[in-house]
């Protein structure tokens, strides 16, 4: 059995798993996973990764979770461009560095946008006080900012003068916003710039390919009741 992928587009960590194993030419069967019917959380989901969260790369026998874990799995056992995490110690440095930080920042507040501006009320059918939402966009900007001026500063990429980890995983975190409706790029030429740097070096096709679904989640239908009452929780402890 070649290498397995589980993946579900609507999350941003599994498009970034996504678009860097297709731009490497990584052979590949996805396996997809649909988060919004609540497929994660079934039992047989539960026999190939017991936390219930995708991705989850299969190749034979071994099973690697968390996401992180599986670009750089995917970094060293394939032959890819030095750039994408590089052997030069203090660049890859910068690589670690913003993959340490992104978990609890960046990520947090691109999905926190994402349910409260549009996710609860279109999906669960619950609505979210403007006070949280203010809030929430509140915080997104300062994350934003700390984006700019301590990771991008007058570079390129965020780790140097070629894309890297760094770019994929932060570039697929801001699609969340973008998803909501969230203007995030207007005002900061710099951090647009960027993001067309990032998007033609991934390849626009594949880009839009991989961000087809969160560009439409003011279109998805309202929750059964049965899966909203699965997800809740989760959802809930996810934003938090």
């Amino acid at each position: 059995m070649g290498l397995e992928l589980y993946l579900d587009l609507l999350s941003q960590p599994c498009r970034a798993v996504y678009i860097f194993a297709k731009k490497n030419g990584i052979p590949f069967e996805l396996r997809p996973v649909e988060l919004l019917k609540g497929q994660h959380l079934s039992d047989a989901f539960a026999q190939v990764n017991p936390l219930k969260k995708v991705p989850v790369l299969k190749d034979g026998d071994f099973t690697l979770t968390e996401s992180v874990a599986i670009l750089l799995y995917l970094t060293r056992k394939y032959k890819v461009p030095d750039h994408w995490y590089p052997q030069d110690l203090q660049a890859c440095a910068r690589v670690d560095e913003f993959l340490a930080w992104q978990h609890t920042t960046l990520r947090r507040n691109c999905l926190r946008t994402l349910w409260h501006k549009v996710m609860f009320s279109v999906f669960l059918g619950e609505p979210v006080s403007p006070e949280m939402l203010a809030a929430t966009l509140a915080e997104l900007d300062v994350t934003l900012q700390v984006l700019e001026d301590k990771f991008l500063q007058n570079k390129a990429f965020l780790a140097g003068p070629h894309i890297s980890l760094a770019d994929l995983v932060a570039i697929t975190e801001l699609m969340h916003p973008v998803g909501a409706g969230c203007q995030i790029f207007e005002d900061r030429p710099k951090l647009a710039a960027w993001r067309q740097r990032v998007e033609v070096a991934v390849g626009v096709v594949l880009f839009q390919e991989a961000h087809e679904v969160i560009l439409k989640t003011k279109d998805f239908p309202l929750a059964d009741p049965s899966v909203k009452q699965k997800l809740m929780p989760r959802v809930l402890a996810m934003i938090q």
